[in-house]
């Protein structure tokens, strides 16, 4: 049994991925083994909360053969290539090499588990066995293994231009057989593939129907990768829908499933909570986080990022009413002037009758005295979580969790200038371009100038 649950090392790799924290203050506050704690975020980074859930860790030669194959072609380390390939085992790459070197794909096969049998006694000889080379085997035996060497390469060659990171599923392994049927006998084939003969036919007429999802899989992966992987099953169906396809969502997540595409997921965020340093203002927005029309509700909060050591930190405000991103300030530090900045650039946008009710958490840009003046001056309503609750302001933690797992742990940056036009793009994207599902399948622009073109 595993000595540390899943969710443990989902929170402790999260905490790491903050930037806050090292591994080695993260590793020295848990009691963890550092080489342990570098899997898990490989494991984590590669596969998603996935990569650090148990695992049945059964793999077939074929699977070992190409583990090694792609570790030596891509010059990886054992490291990176358990991380690609998900083996939860650190030791297991430098045991197949040890085995495949000394006995080639035949040593790669998995023992019978269970007590081994006694042997059987044998009489007694003295006549020491000739040793078995190529000069003393006989021709057919020659050409017996140079066919099966040749059957068991070209397997491989079928098996990695098929999959590249998980294990064969049985119609992957049918449709191998079905390739190379013409060039070796069925038995061998079904013998190396470990392919039940009843499941290989099961399989081939299961492929001889033709697949009448072919076009909306190739639709379906065209609008993952134009929006990035940032798309899961349910966005996906109702992008599908607007391009006139009609399919359950099951049927999507079913057919994302098959192309291996997976949306990615989140890790946590910065909090601006340092104790009350002004007027701390009542909750009224009570989690009501919807409106009747725009500008009638706002909410915001300051998130951080970090790029090799440097921090920016980003102050967006938010509406309610269709979740649009009204204004929002980039700044180096978390300085008053991030935030009202911010709220300026916001109250420009309104008209004179419109006073929204604005709600924050109890970060301490928004306790200052300057702040409560900008907000009265206007005659907007101030509102702000309770202590320490994030759910009082959960949708703008949705936000930046959002735009966190969709843009920053999806890029790689190496500068604070690249990552504030980056920033800039995807609030134009978000705005604009992605549909959201509470909104009927339309933008958050799109949905509020709808009903003016209606």
């Amino acid at each position: 049994m595993s000595k540390y649950t899943t969710q443990f090392k989902l929170s402790v790799v999260q905490q790491y991925l903050t930037g806050e924290e090292g591994i080695k203050t993260i590793t020295n506050q848990y009691g963890i083994e550092q080489a342990m704690f570098r899997r898990w975020v490989r494991s984590f980074r590669q596969h998603g909360e996935s990569g650090l859930a148990p695992k049945y860790s059964h793999y077939d030669a074929v699977f070992k053969l190409s583990v090694l194959q792609h570790m030596w072609d891509n010059h990886l380390s054992q490291q990176e290539t358990t991380a690609y390939f998900d083996i939860r085992s650190p030791t297991c790459l430098s045991q197949w090499s040890t085995q495949y070197c000394a006995g080639g794909i035949a040593a790669l096969e998995s023992a019978p588990k269970g007590r081994k049998k006694s042997p059987m006694p044998v009489a007694e000889n003295n006549t020491a066995p000739l040793p078995i080379d190529d000069e003393t085997r006989s021709r057919e035996e020659l050409i017996a293994e140079v066919k099966r060497l040749r059957l068991e390469v070209a397997y491989i060659k079928k098996y990695n231009a098929l999959v590249q990171a998980k294990a064969q599923s049985a119609q992957q392994k049918a449709q191998i057989v079905l390739e190379l049927r013409p060039q070796f006998p069925l038995a061998d084939l079904l013998k190396q593939a470990e392919l039940p003969r009843s499941t290989f036919y099961y399989q081939k007429q299961a492929l001889a129907v033709s697949d009448k999802y072919q076009n909306v899989k190739t639709q379906l992966t065209a609008l993952f990768a134009e929006h990035k992987g940032r798309y899961g099953y349910r966005r996906i169906m109702l992008a599908l829908r607007n391009k006139g396809e009609w399919l359950n969502h099951k049927t999507v997540q079913r057919l994302m499933q098959e192309l291996g595409l997976k949306s990615c997921v989140r890790p946590k965020k910065y909090r601006s909570y340092k104790g009350e340093c002004g007027k701390i203002a009542p909750n009224i927005l009570q989690r009501q986080f919807s409106a009747d029309k725009p500008n009638q509700k706002w909410v915001t909060d300051v998130t951080e990022f970090n790029v090799q050591g440097e921090k920016l930190y980003l102050s967006p405000v938010l509406d309610l009413y269709n979740g649009e991103i009204i204004a929002f300030e980039m700044a180096r530090r978390p300085v008053f002037a991030l935030v009202s900045q911010m709220l300026k650039k916001a109250i420009v946008k309104l008209s004179p009758d419109e006073k929204p009710l604005l709600h924050s958490d109890q970060g301490w840009q928004c306790q200052m005295a300057k702040y409560r003046q900008q907000l009265a001056g206007k005659g907007l309503v101030q509102s702000m979580s309770r202590k320490g609750n994030c759910h009082d302001n959960a949708t703008m933690e949705s936000f930046f969790g959002t735009l966190k797992s969709e843009f920053f742990y999806q890029e790689k940056f190496t500068s604070i200038e690249q990552l504030e036009q980056g920033i800039v793009d995807y609030i134009h994207y978000y705005n604009h371009d992605r549909i959201k599902l509470k909104l009927k399948g339309l933008s958050p622009v799109q949905y509020r100038t709808q009903p003016l073109s209606t």
